[in-house]
């Protein structure tokens, strides 16, 4: 007998929670719900404990919203039980941005209150690829254009929270430099420092990765790499070199960038 598929509900109106739960019931009714929240922090929590298969967020939480949440669940770490992650599905009001960002494909979402047959094409959606993740016995990260979605939502919900790094300050040689972020060509990180790189100079930062996405512009600065962003105005082109990977030519640089396999979505068709 197949092992359930576990999720978890989070919103803050106990009305709305009710109602999904219900309907899941009806198009889904061997789906498992093991908690629910009533914020974005409760959410995190709640799926670092349970470790759900799918997770419910209301896009508008008080505190942290559901973008914000869903930008920490990404980043919680995988266990030895065979936990790898977990898909999200978005609940929101009408809001024409957010709509319009969702029916690209990246995510899915259920519109406030669900109705019946729009949540079964969601349903039947998660299904299709939890079935391809159990086959392949792993859930892949999140998508490369669905974290750069999220950055956008967040930036729209809280502008105070938009991307605000106009200058990098850095060490060359003895010196602290200050670059322009327009000037940077790529960021590379290892354990302790991240690589600046120019068309004129290599300094180096203990900015991680994953802060310097927070703080740049998901449009001009791609993550291609756990450990790599580069400027797509520097992208010269997209290779494969005899092991099948796929390697990126930046302009003003002889070097050339891994692509990994969880954001080769990227550059779909190269």
């Amino acid at each position: 007998m197949s092992t359930p598929t576990r999720a978890l509900i989070a919103d803050d109106e106990r009305l709305m929670r009710e109602q999904l739960r219900a309907r899941l019931a009806e198009v889904w009714p061997e789906l498992e719900i093991v908690a629910e929240a009533k914020n974005g922090l409760e959410a995190v929590e709640l799926t670092e404990t349970h470790k759900p298969d799918l997770v419910f967020l209301d896009i508008r939480m008080p505190g942290m919203t559901g973008v914000e949440a869903a930008r920490a669940i990404a980043q919680l770490p995988t266990d030895d039980d065979g936990w790898r992650g977990c898909e999200i599905v978005f609940i929101t009001a009408y809001d024409q941005y957010a709509i319009e960002a969702f029916e690209q494909g990246v995510v899915d979402y259920v519109l406030k209150p669900a109705e019946r047959e729009r949540l079964g094409v969601t349903v039947e959606r998660i299904k299709k690829r939890l079935s391809r993740d159990t086959a392949g016995g792993t859930h892949d990260e999140p998508p490369p254009v669905m974290q750069q979605l999220l950055q956008k939502l967040a930036s729209r919900m809280d502008p105070a929270k938009a991307p605000t790094l106009r200058w990098i300050q850095a060490t060359v040689g003895q010196n602290i430099q200050m670059i322009p972020v327009e000037e940077v060509l790529f960021f590379i990180s290892d354990e302790k420092y991240t690589r600046v790189q120019t068309a004129t100079l290599e300094a180096l930062i203990r900015k991680p990765i994953k802060e310097l996405i927070e703080e740049l512009d998901a449009d001009v600065f791609w993550q291609i790499h756990r450990s790599t962003l580069v400027n797509t105005k520097f992208i010269a082109g997209v290779s494969r070199d005899l092991r099948g990977r796929q390697l990126v030519a930046v302009k003003g640089s002889n070097e050339k960038l891994e692509v990994s396999r969880s954001f080769a979505g990227l550059f779909k068709g190269m």
